[in-house]
């Protein structure tokens, strides 16, 4: 059925393209919301009552209306945890003590809301990947009592340097076992006092500089009753070359048990010494805000089309040159650029038979918690939200032969885009570096979770000027030094020219959606398939 959907939809898809996407809009709004008078959008500072009146601005004068029962925002209650006197984190009883520095070997910090963390004298065990999937006959933690000690943890599954997407965990294709969250999430289930992964930059998919930019300074988290008590005590990454000195003090060979934990049947190993660490911690509850617009439809109002892109970026950082405002530009104010000119191109198109709503989430970058909680408490019901786009990171290099879908192999929404991305003359091509996760990090894994079908694509790296090698150079410089850094400033001499045809495929696939009766599901495989179902069944 759904192949015959995807054919009558064709010269809908091409004709839905023929909207002009405002690029001058994407450029002001990019412009200014990474401006330094922004100084980095970071929730819950005085640079986000800025940001709010900024996005409200433009998306009343795009012609939307307020979209949480006649107010702009929706509250998203926060708790900020700053930590202070951080000690290092020593590993004793081995050879040598291997003691570790804040920031420069690791990073530590709490999802619990209390004012001092110690571990004292904590066994330490390594588990592997951390990952209990009995679906697939995997445990890392079987036969093991680890509660009150830390488990040490590898990132990424254990098969992500399989050639292909085939394999126990999908292969090079991160599964969500594979994601730092769901391994801090399964250590605390399992009662472990303190949860530390290995950093390696390859199977991570950034740099040290990364994890460090991202954990210091204060820390957001959704403030809910029992204040995460049932979370570890601690949570945090080590430096790899630390890892391996803590093993060799232990009298271990760190590769050879890396290796061995890649293998089906891996027990986890007693590493014979002992984790300690203490901070304090600085405890500050308020609230941010999702900014919430609408285009009412005309015919089915009470159906949603869904846009989202987070507002939020890391606010003042590590200093570089003297800078330390992460700004933030491409990652992610030209997400909002891209928003604020879908909700112009479709109010300008008029209002479709259902209603476009237009989401900008907060706390992104602290875990996904805008989106998260909108997820739990949505204005509109997600039993009656079809589906839609996300959208973090524009392509601002140029237009690309190629499109990609991140977490290919989904949904429905794939069969809908494909004649879009044709009538661009592109071809969707498989995720370069899909052992990197992109589909659980960022806001569309919020609603995908809760069973809502979201759309994550991006452009490839087959620049139409320069090809794969000059796509591939300029990807690898953002990562390398910009993502997360100061360095993510606007420049006037980028080239919006890819951006527009994304932003092409996005109006024609939400404009599909919203003008049309169809309620794309989950393929069968999907591990979203299940809730959705039973959420649609009562409709």
């Amino acid at each position: 059925m759904r192949h015959l959907l995807t054919a009558a939809l064709l010269l809908a898809g091409t004709a839905a393209n023929a909207q002009t996407i405002p690029v001058e809009t994407m450029k002001e709004v990019t412009k200014e919301l990474s401006s330094d008078a922004y100084e980095g959008r970071a929730p819950t500072t005085p640079a986000e009552d800025k940001t709010i009146a900024y996005i409200v601005q433009r998306f009343e004068k795009a012609g939307l209306k307020p979209g949480n029962k006649g107010k702009w925002t929706q509250d998203v209650p926060l708790v900020e945890l700053t930590a202070n006197n951080v000690q290092p984190l020593v590993f004793s009883g081995g050879k040598a003590p291997v003691s570790l520095d804040y920031r420069k070997d690791m990073v530590v910090a709490t999802y619990r809301v209390v004012p001092k963390v110690a571990i004292k004298n904590s066994d330490v065990v390594f588990v592997g990947y951390g990952i209990n999937a009995p679906e697939r006959g995997w445990n890392d933690y079987a036969g093991l009592d680890v509660k009150g000690k830390t488990v040490v943890i590898l990132v990424n599954d254990p098969d992500y340097q399989a050639p292909d997407t085939k394999g126990l965990f999908e292969g090079r294709a991160m599964t969500y076992y594979g994601r730092w969250t769901y391994k801090f999430e399964e250590a605390a289930r399992q009662g472990a006092a303190a949860a530390i992964i290995v950093h390696d930059s390859f199977p991570a998919a950034y740099p040290w500089g990364v994890v460090q930019s991202s954990w210091a300074g204060p820390r957001l988290e959704q403030d809910t009753p029992g204040d995460h008590m049932d979370q570890s005590q601690a949570i945090g990454w080590m430096q790899l070359d630390k890892a391996k000195a803590l093993f060799a003090s232990a009298g271990k060979d760190f590769d050879a048990l890396a290796a061995a934990a890649t293998k089906q049947g891996f027990k986890a190993v007693p590493l014979g010494v002992k984790a300690s660490v203490s901070w304090d911690n600085a405890i500050k509850r308020q609230a941010s805000k999702n900014v919430v617009g609408i285009l009412p439809g005309t015919g089915k109002p009470d159906e949603v089309v869904l846009y989202s892109a987070h507002w939020d970026h890391l606010g003042r950082c590590d200093a570089v040159k003297g800078d330390d405002i992460c700004n933030g530009a491409v990652d992610n104010a030209s997400g909002i650029g891209g928003l604020v000119a879908l909700a112009e191109a479709h109010a300008k198109a008029g209002p479709a038979r259902r209603s476009i709503v237009f989401l900008a989430v907060t706390a992104e970058e602290s875990g996904l918690l805008g989106s998260k909680f909108y997820a739990e408490n949505p204005v509109y019901p997600l039993a009656r939200t079809v589906g839609g786009v996300n959208m973090d990171s524009l392509n601002v290099i140029g237009k690309t032969r190629d499109f990609v879908l991140v977490g290919a192999g989904k949904s429905e929404l794939e069969d809908l885009v494909k004649p879009i991305v044709a009538a661009e003359g592109r071809v969707i091509v498989p995720e370069e570096r899909p052992e990197a996760g992109g589909y659980y990090r960022s806001d569309h894994f919020s609603f995908a979770k809760l069973g809502v079908p979201m759309l994550y694509g991006e452009s490839g790296d087959d620049l139409v000027n320069g090809g794969k090698e000059a796509g591939e150079k300029a990807a690898r410089d953002y990562t390398q030094n910009r993502y997360h850094k100061p360095q993510d400033e606007y420049d006037p001499s980028w080239d919006w020219s890819g951006a527009v045809s994304d932003l092409n495929v996005y109006y024609g696939l939400g404009r599909q959606l919203a003008d049309g009766s169809a309620w794309p599901s989950w393929y069968p495989t999907a591990e979203f398939r299940a809730i959705r179902d039973k959420s649609r069944a009562g409709q």
